[in-house]
C-alpha cells in the first residue's frame, strides 16, 4: 500500500471549531472594513522578487533567510508574497491607483516565510491587512488606529493595549540614526553579534533586541524625541489627541521602531497586558497586530513620493484570541422518515435555504437513527417527512410556534413551486 503524504512542515490543515474561528476573524475583519469604507482588493500570491528586495531591503532577516523565491520557466525570479503591503505598494503603482487617492484598502489571504514553525506563526500563514494609500495627514494614522481597535473590540479581544511611538520625519530619523550609531559604536565589542551587524546597516533595530547583551544598552540609548522637528512633533500630538478624542487607549512605548529607512512618523502594535487571558494564550509571541507609516515605500518601487500608513495581523492568532466558536446549529433538520418521499423532502429543504434559514437533510441510516441525530444536533426545529396511511405526504414539527407556522408556510410554498 502506498504511503500517504504528510502536510509540509509548517503548513496547517484547518477544521471544525479551529475553522469556525477563522472565519469568524474575516468576517468581523469584513464587516468592519465596510464600516470604515475600506475598498476590498486582491493581489497575486507571487511578484516578481525585486517588489519584496526593494521594498523590505536586502538585508532583512525576510528577504536574505525567510521568503519563497523560485526562478520560472523563463529565468524570472518570482517570490511568494511573504506580506502584503510591497505588493500593494507595487499594485497602487502599476494600475493608476493614484488616482483614486487617498485610497483605503483591505485584503486577506496566505502567505509565506521560510522561518522555524512556533505557536501561532507557520510557514504558509493568513494575514488581515488594511492600508491607507496616499495621505499624509495624521488623521489617516488615526483612522486606521480606530479601525484595528474597533475590531479586536467587535471580536471580543479584551486586555490589550496600543503600544505608539513616532519615528519622526526624515530630519529627524537621519539625526536620531546618527546619535544611535555614535553611541552603539562605543560598546560594540559588547553588544550580540547581530546587533553589531546592525549598527552600521540598520542600528534602529538594536532597540528592539531581546537578547540581555543589548538590552542593557538599550536603556540608555539615545531618545527619537530629542531629535523630532517641530512638524514632527506636530504631527505625533494630532495622532495622539485623535486617539484620545476616538476613545482608543494608547501607552507610549519608546523602544518601538521600524527598521527601515522610508518609515516615517507613526509606529505601532496591539499587545496583551501584562497577566491578561491575552498573554497567556499567545505566550511570548506577544503582537497581536502591527503597522506603521511608511512615506518613503513607493519612491524604493520607482513611484513618486507619496505618503502611506498600514497595519496588518495574523489571522491564526487572532483566531487563538477569540478560543472556540464551535460550529452554529442549524435553524432547521428535515427528517425524512420515508425514502419515498426524497422528492418532497429535496423540495422542501430547498425553499427553506431560499427562504434564509439554514438546514440539513437526514436520509441515511434507519428512521430512528435518522430522528435521533436530529435531536442531538442541537437544531431549534425539526421536521418530519412520512407517508400517511393513504400513500400521501405527511410531516411534524418539532419546534416554536413561531418556527412551526414558519414551517407550514415554506412547507406550502415547497409543494406548488419546488423551484421557488
Amino acid at each position: 500500500m502506498a504511503k500517504t503524504p504528510q502536510a509540509i512542515r509548517g503548513t496547517q490543515d484547518i477544521f471544525g471549531a479551529d475553522a469556525e474561528a477563522f472565519a469568524f476573524v474575516v468576517e468581523t475583519f469584513e464587516r468592519v472594513r465596510r464600516l470604515y469604507r475600506f475598498r476590498r482588493v486582491e493581489m497575486p500570491v507571487f511578484e516578481k522578487t525585486e517588489v519584496f528586495s526593494r521594498a523590505i531591503g536586502e538585508t532583512t532577516d525576510v528577504v536574505s533567510k525567510e521568503m519563497y523565491s523560485f526562478d520560472d520557466r523563463g529565468g524570472e525570479s518570482l517570490t511568494l508574497r511573504p506580506e502584503f503591503t510591497a505588493g500593494t505598494a507595487r499594485a497602487f503603482l502599476s494600475n493608476g491607483w493614484q488616482q483614486h487617492a487617498p485610497l483605503k484598502v483591505a485584503t486577506h489571504g496566505p502567505l509565506f516565510r521560510y522561518e522555524r514553525p512556533q505557536k501561532g506563526r507557520y510557514r504558509q500563514f493568513h494575514q488581515i491587512d488594511a492600508e491607507i494609500l496616499g495621505a499624509g495627514e495624521p488623521q489617516a494614522d488615526v483612522e486606521l488606529l480606530a479601525m484595528a481597535d474597533h475590531l479586536l473590540k467587535e471580536l471580543g479581544i479584551t486586555g490589550v493595549t496600543l503600544h505608539l511611538n513616532t519615528l519622526g520625519d526624515g530630519d529627524s530619523r537621519e539625526a536620531w540614526r546618527a546619535a544611535l550609531v555614535d553611541y552603539f559604536r562605543a560598546v560594540k565589542d559588547e553588544l550580540s553579534e547581530d546587533s553589531q551587524e546592525r549598527l552600521e546597516k540598520n542600528p534602529l533595530r538594536i532597540l528592539d533586541s531581546k537578547d540581555r547583551r543589548d538590552q542593557c544598552f538599550v536603556a540608555d540609548a539615545p531618545k527619537i524625541d530629542d531629535f523630532l522637528t517641530d512638524e514632527a512633533k506636530a504631527f505625533f500630538g494630532a495622532v495622539t489627541s485623535g486617539l484620545d478624542a476616538a476613545g482608543v487607549k494608547w501607552t507610549r512605548a519608546e523602544s518601538l521602531v521600524r527598521g527601515l529607512d522610508y518609515y516615517r512618523h507613526t509606529a505601532f502594535e496591539f499587545i496583551p497586558d501584562e497577566g491578561s487571558e491575552a498573554a497567556g494564550k499567545l505566550g511570548s509571541q506577544s503582537t497581536i497586530l502591527g503597522g506603521g507609516r511608511y512615506d518613503g515605500l513607493m519612491e524604493s518601487l520607482g513611484g513618486a513620493p507619496t505618503p502611506a500608513v498600514g497595519w496588518a495581523a495574523g489571522i491564526e492568532r487572532l483566531a487563538m484570541l477569540v478560543g472556540d466558536r464551535g460550529e452554529p446549529d442549524a435553524d432547521v433538520i428535515v427528517v425524512l422518515e420515508d425514502d419515498a418521499q426524497m422528492a418532497s423532502a429535496q423540495a422542501l429543504i430547498s425553499t427553506i435555504r431560499k427562504a434564509g434559514h439554514s438546514a440539513e437533510l437526514m436520509a441515511t441510516g434507519s428512521p430512528r437513527k435518522r430522528f435521533d441525530k436530529a435531536v442531538k444536533s442541537g437544531a431549534e426545529t425539526i421536521v418530519s417527512l412520512f407517508s400517511s396511511d393513504d400513500g400521501g405526504l405527511a410531516s411534524r414539527v418539532r419546534g416554536s410556534d413561531d418556527w412551526q407556522a414558519r414551517i407550514e408556510e415554506l412547507f406550502a410554498r415547497s409543494r406548488t413551486s419546488p423551484s421557488a
